[in-house]
């Protein structure tokens, strides 16, 4: 793909998803490649060598052509939900061996008598004492005896340890003693991976600092080595390009970063979407929409809130399914990573339909993911799936996916589903089918209102901008049970995360624990520790190649009202804090905690637990012009019409199936279906398509 002049230099977007992996080309000359290819979980990064190679030979590039990947995967979360994780030992203050086992205390499901709690990811047998203690103010109480730190590494060694976290109690006040241990085994065991708690994140609270520790450690071993497989994959095709990992919190950072830091990426792929999001819809001047990112395993719902993309101080991993609300915790791992405020359920394309003992019919969590898959996938897949749900239904191509690509067998989901849904249900097929896909529809909606309504804010308000592989194909429906008036459908909605890895900036966050009343006396010691921890993100910038002048600098504090538990984060002025700044951290802190709980008091002192900085290195982001602009693989042309089933209400109806050329500026009153390359767009009866002056399909629901 070369012009007269300068050849062109792309920049790759690998998104690795339950079932697909997405491949995005942005290349300097504006030209958008893109890729789909099923993954390949015996080895992820198998199918994102096998799809770049098939790029560059379709496209006669060079791999010298492509300067840098962006990668996204789920690999933390995958390992901390099947437990593959490390052997890990854990080193802690005497009398703090069992802060694991104790955690919040918390049951999230109250009156679920089979409910149990996570396993703790170290077992007691190799958690170890120390008798050094650390005083509130930062003062040394009782001193650390080596002779002791010896003996512990003595029985890590015995006991076959591959990983070691440090947490000691206090620690973030004073972490000499956390330090000295890590030199220590450094020495003396220079082949354990090693987890230091003020290094991952130096805040109180001995539960969540202790989780968060122990989480990287059970994780860095396997993130390490599958970093290392991916460069080792993308070297044999060519490809020398460095290797950028996606966070959870929306910047990206090194491929060595995120080894030597795995919980940084946690929820990266999902957080790739949003990003790609706020992009894309900054461009089209929409200040405030949902994301709705519905793939092959689960849907990540957001909120993009006058452009910026809400955040949690919180999220916890290997609970299965994250559903990002304050007011169920307790099922996972905690870890306190700043991350994008997205809420996750299992309901995706390869979802598993299924009856309970009861009767009644269930879609997800489970899924069928890449392999075997649905059943209309024909790689051997027995049990019936949403996917299987749209052949019966109309709603997608009964003889292929992928423009082609992909060979259906609709007949055998047919069979399968009459055997194992209408035939026990006493239904028709089209009635069962419909009935699966209204109890999605059910699901992904808690999806939504997790981070709108529980959040306190009116989905009504905002237009749904959906992406995913089946994203398409439940906007219309979603969005009118919610109440929301528009729908967006992006140009490469099926490939949307990967396309967001592209959008993401070169990002840090750093944090120190604080743990003073706002007040005059305090803002020296404030601007002191942000000065600090300012030069400490420019010298991380300069390391990175950029100079002060091209790092946006932002500060924040996390705060709350004297004698509670909780904070809320603020932004901060970026000059020095000065005392008539109080009063505005007061009014922000008070508006912001009446948008998440309704209320908020009023004249009482706020503390400051944290300070925190975030930097940022800006980089170029590609710019889409419509669908046209995106060179995929040939759609091969189907029917003119196909019969899709929209309900009792609408029954089965000969449906036009378009081009995307022939959607146009003026609205086109559905029922319509448009299949393109990674997705399919369902327009019901009821609803109006066209496309937006920036190049977008818009839904608009009637």
């Amino acid at each position: 793909m070369t012009s007269q002049g300068t050849p062109e230099e792309f920049r790759v977007g690998t998104d690795i998803g339950g079932t697909f992996t997405d491949i995005v080309f942005a290349g300097s000359k504006g030209t958008i490649l893109t890729k789909k290819i099923l993954s390949t979980p015996d080895d992820y990064s198998r199918a994102i060598a096998e799809g770049i190679k098939e790029v560059l030979v379709s496209e006669g590039l060079q791999a010298a052509s492509i300067k840098e990947v962006v990668h996204g995967t789920t690999i933390v979360t995958n390992t901390c939900i099947e437990l593959t994780g490390a052997k890990v030992g854990l080193i802690t203050t005497k009398g703090f061996r069992d802060v694991l086992e104790i955690a919040r205390g918390r049951m999230p499901e109250l009156y679920n008598l089979a409910w149990k709690k996570p396993v703790p990811l170290v077992p007691r047998y190799l958690r170890f004492e120390v008798d050094e203690r650390i005083g509130k103010s930062g003062e040394i109480i009782r001193g650390l005896n080596t002779d002791e730190v010896t003996a512990v590494i003595e029985r890590l060694l015995v006991e076959g340890v591959e990983s070691v976290a440090i947490c000691l109690y206090n620690s973030p006040r004073n972490p000499v003693h956390e330090e000295a241990i890590e030199t220590f085994l450094r020495k003396k065991v220079p082949q354990f991976y090693l987890s230091r708690s003020t290094k991952i994140r130096s805040m109180l609270k001995e539960y969540e600092r202790t989780s968060e520790t122990v989480v990287n450690a059970y994780v860095m071993p396997a993130v390490t080595r599958y970093l290392r497989s991916l460069r080792h994959s993308l070297n044999k095709i060519g490809v020398q390009a460095p290797i950028y990992v996606m966070q959870s919190s929306g910047g990206m950072i090194t491929a060595e970063e995120a080894a030597e830091m795995p919980v940084e990426i946690v929820e990266c792929g999902p957080a790739a979407g949003v990003v790609g999001a706020a992009h894309l819809a900054e461009q089209q001047h929409i200040r405030n929409i949902i994301t709705l990112d519905l793939g092959g395993t689960t849907t990540k719902a957001c909120v993009v809130e006058e452009g910026e993309y809400t955040r949690s101080p919180e999220y916890e991993v290997g609970a299965g399914i994250h559903r990002a609300s304050r007011l169920h915790k307790g099922k996972g791992y905690v870890l306190r990573i700043p991350s994008i405020d997205i809420a996750e359920i299992g309901a995706g394309g390869g979802s598993i339909v299924w009856m309970d003992k009861g009767g009644l019919m269930n879609v997800g969590p489970g899924s069928s993911g890449a392999s075997p898959g649905p059943v209309c996938y024909d790689k051997g897949g027995m049990e019936p799936t949403l996917t299987d749900s749209y052949v019966i239904l109309g709603y997608m191509n009964p003889d292929y996916l992928l423009g082609g690509d992909f060979v259906l067998n609709s007949k055998r989901a047919h069979e399968v589903y009459r055997a194992k849904i209408a035939k026990p249900l006493d239904r028709g097929l089209l009635e069962a089918a419909y009935g699966v896909y209204v109890i999605a529809n059910s699901n992904i909606n808690r999806a939504i209102t997790s981070v709108s309504s529980e959040r306190g804010r009116d989905p009504r308000k905002f237009s749904l901008f959906v992406f995913g592989g089946a994203g398409a194909l439940h906007g219309a429906a979603v969005a009118r049970a919610l109440g929301i008036k528009k729908v967006i459908v992006p140009p490469l909605g099926g490939i949307f995360s990967a396309y967001g890895l592209l959008c993401a900036d070169i990002e840090r966050n750093y944090v120190e624990t604080f743990d003073r009343v706002l007040e005059t006396s305090a803002l020296e010691n404030i601007n002191h520790v942000m000065t600090r921890m300012v030069e400490q993100a420019l010298a991380s910038a300069r390391d990175h190649g950029y100079a002060p002048s091209f790092v946006q600098i932002n500060k924040y504090a996390d705060l709350r009202y004297k004698r509670q538990a909780s904070e809320l984060t603020i932004l901060l002025p970026r000059e020095a804090l000065r005392e008539r700044d109080i009063r505005l951290l007061h009014e922000r802190f008070d508006e912001e905690y009446q948008k998440t709980f309704g209320y908020h008091f009023t004249h009482m002192l706020l503390e400051v637990i944290h300070l925190r900085v975030s930097s940022t290195c800006c980089i170029s982001k590609p710019t889409i012009h419509g669908f046209g602009a995106i060179k995929g693989p040939p759609v091969r042309k189907g029917s003119k019409v196909r019969k899709a089933y929209f309900g009792p209400g609408h029954g089965l109806l000969d449906t036009p199936v378009l081009t995307l050329e022939e959607i146009g500026s003026i609205a086109r009153q559905g029922p319509i279906l448009i299949d393109t390359y990674d997705t399919t767009i369902v327009v019901p009866p009821d609803c109006r398509i066209g496309t937006s002056s920036e190049g977008s399909l818009n839904i608009d629901i009637q």
